[in-house]
């Protein structure tokens, strides 16, 4: 069995994970059940499929929660990209925000290419 705290992907997506948290904060009170709610849920489910892909017996179980992360991550892009164009979060959060995304992205991508 792996211990999903020794990947990177893993360490990475959870303190990208409790940033969408602190960005979420200053969203209006009326988000709350919207698109708060829904991009801390996606957020977190990448770090929590790496985990729960670690707890598999097989390289191909693991690469399966894989690209549910992925897809999860891909959600987190639009939701930021929504969040931006309401004005809930700024242009440099943005931005830093979705190198982030995306360097979890790919890190996920490459760690599915090596289960192969």
């Amino acid at each position: 069995m792996r211990d999903f705290k020794k990947y990177d992907i893993w360490k990475l997506s959870h303190l990208f994970t409790l940033k969408i948290y602190d960005a979420t904060k200053s969203y209006p009170k009326d988000e709350i059940y919207g698109l708060v709610s829904q991009i801390r849920r996606a957020s977190s489910s990448i770090p929590t499929n790496i985990s729960e892909g670690c707890g598999r017996d097989s390289d191909a179980e693991f690469n399966r929660f894989l690209t549910i992360a992925l897809g999860s991550a891909s959600e987190v892009e639009y939701q930021l990209i929504l969040s931006k164009d309401l004005n809930y979060i700024n242009e440099t959060s943005f931005i830093n925000l979705t190198e982030e995304i995306n360097i979890i992205k790919r890190k996920i991508y490459s760690l599915k290419q090596k289960l192969k």
